[in-house]
């Protein structure tokens, strides 16, 4: 009796040993390949980009698109179980070689996003930020373009649509991708404040300028100078000019005024166009500034050299250095110099 009850205890042990086994091999290949393994199909970073208004289809797209699944179907029964269809966030995400479905969903319902780098510099118009930063961020250009022309919302902010510009401070900002143009303004407006800290301001109170005016000046400047070393020089001589109520006659002006960037001439046909940036036919500071001034050509402007000069004149040598005057003769002498270099080399216009 004993040695049969011995027999049939070794027969279930060797029967559960069998189901154990059995199910260990259907049900360990699953855990591993849902939670475990490598389930993406690249060889380098690929980013991956949720729009707000994206469904779960359009992100299930994306993802099918860009990790190329090995095994989709253990990746979607896990995001079914972690209801990645109602908790997923917007954004730029960075896929690599070697995720798995856990990192992924889990990083999709975290919002954990690669932030973006967002440079800008040396733009001229306010369209042209409005160009780079939009394929840069979510947000389009028209939407930014509408944000500043904004009256109500940018007068929170101590600006109106002539000087907003002078907001954007050139440099690298990092950000997220799904930023709103509304989020993007505000984080541009603390990095302004930054910017401004006490000596800038107290340096701008003693021209007795705004902040606005500095800057406004400073795009005067920068597109005054090719050279840096000279931009505190040429700052000196315009405030010469405002000081003592003589008119800035700034050729950048003019050529903003006119529209027309090609001008390597200003003519006197230039000079009749009639518009607030013309600082020939008006005194004093046109009412925005003419380009994205640089923070050096700020800087020159609150640390100007202190001099005479009320005139100045490309050097004819095309050096990109200037010849500056304290008198109109002496002006008129370096002018017609400058003018033989341009006529010997047929620029007429």
């Amino acid at each position: 009796m004993a040695q049969e009850k011995t027999s049939n205890l070794r027969k279930i042990a060797i029967a559960l040993f069998i189901i154990v086994f059995a199910a260990s091999a259907f049900i360990l290949p699953k855990i591993y390949f849902k939670f475990i393994a490598d389930n993406v199909n690249i060889s380098e970073k690929t980013y991956l980009y949720i729009p707000s208004d994206a469904d779960f289809k359009q992100v299930k797209d994306s993802l099918d698109a860009k990790a190329q699944f090995k095994r989709p179907e253990y990746f979607y029964d896990l995001a079914k179980e972690r209801e990645l269809e109602k908790k997923f966030k917007p954004g730029k995400y960075a896929l690599k070689p070697g995720m798995n479905n856990r990192a992924i969903i889990n990083m999709l319902i975290a919002g954990n996003q690669e932030p973006v780098q967002v440079s800008f510099r040396n733009l001229r118009l306010k369209e042209n930020l409005a160009a780079v930063i939009s394929k840069k961020l979510e947000f389009d250009s028209t939407q930014f373009m509408q944000l500043l022309d904004s009256t109500a919302f940018i007068k929170q902010y101590g600006f109106n649509k002539d000087n907003v510009y002078t907001l954007f401070i050139p440099n690298s900002y990092e950000m997220y991708w799904n930023v709103s143009a509304e989020d993007f303004f505000i984080r541009m407006h603390k990095e302004y404040t930054s910017f401004w800290n006490t000596e800038r301001k107290q340096k701008a109170e003693a021209l007795n300028l705004s902040q606005q005016e500095v800057s406004i000046l400073a795009s005067i400047v920068d597109a005054e100078a090719l050279m840096d070393k000279e931009m505190p020089t040429i700052a000196g001589l315009y405030l010469n000019r405002l000081k003592r109520g003589i008119k800035l006659e700034a050729d950048p002006t003019v050529i903003f005024a006119n529209q027309d960037f090609t001008i390597r001439r200003v003519l006197n046909k230039h000079l009749t166009k009639v518009s607030p940036y013309n600082t020939y036919r008006v005194t004093g500071l046109p009412p925005g500034p003419i380009m994205m001034p640089s923070i050096n050509a700020i800087d020159a402007v609150l640390n100007y050299e202190k001099h005479n000069y009320i005139y100045m004149c490309a050097k004819e040598d095309f050096s990109g250095y200037h010849n500056f005057a304290d008198n109109l003769a002496d002006h008129l002498a370096n002018a017609r110099k400058f003018q033989q270099a341009l006529n010997q080399r047929n620029i007429k216009k």
